[in-house]
């Protein structure tokens, strides 16, 4: 009975341990971009990362912030960052079309309100159960 109790307890321990995992993981923006989902979903406003050049801003709303989950129960870390990446950025570009807007500029991860600005990168917290993406953009008139 000992034993059986013993076990069941570290194994309890042992899941409570991987449940609680949060890895942030950095992701390609442009392979993203190319996928036939990102196709799918995303809108007809234009995205810049980082310090991408861009035309001329002629107007600017200001900064905006976006945190989305998902769930990430029996998915590889990429599969659940890919699909709650395009989930921000498309609320991201509902946000500036909302707003009169035409693009979003100078996106960055700010995933745990740690700033991660890349042209290329991405971060994601991926967690057994739930992955997160939080960004900044700023919406403008280009």
């Amino acid at each position: 009975m000992k034993t059986k109790l013993l076990l069941a307890t570290t194994l309890l321990s042992l899941s409570s341990t991987a449940l609680a995992r949060n890895d942030i993981g950095q992701y390609s923006i442009n392979e993203l971009l190319h996928t036939s989902k990102a196709k799918s979903v995303l809108l007809d406003v234009p995205l810049y990362f980082g310090q991408q050049s861009h035309s001329e801003v002629k107007e600017s709303f200001g900064e905006v912030m976006t945190n989305k989950k998902t769930n990430a129960f029996n998915k590889s870390d990429r599969e659940a960052c890919e699909w709650v990446m395009l989930s921000a950025l498309k609320a991201l570009q509902e946000r500036a079309q909302r707003e009169g807007m035409n693009a979003v500029v100078n996106i960055q991860s700010f995933y745990r309100k740690r700033e991660f600005s890349s042209e290329t990168e991405y971060e994601c917290g991926a967690g057994a159960l739930i992955a997160g993406v939080t960004l900044k953009g700023t919406l403008v008139n280009l």
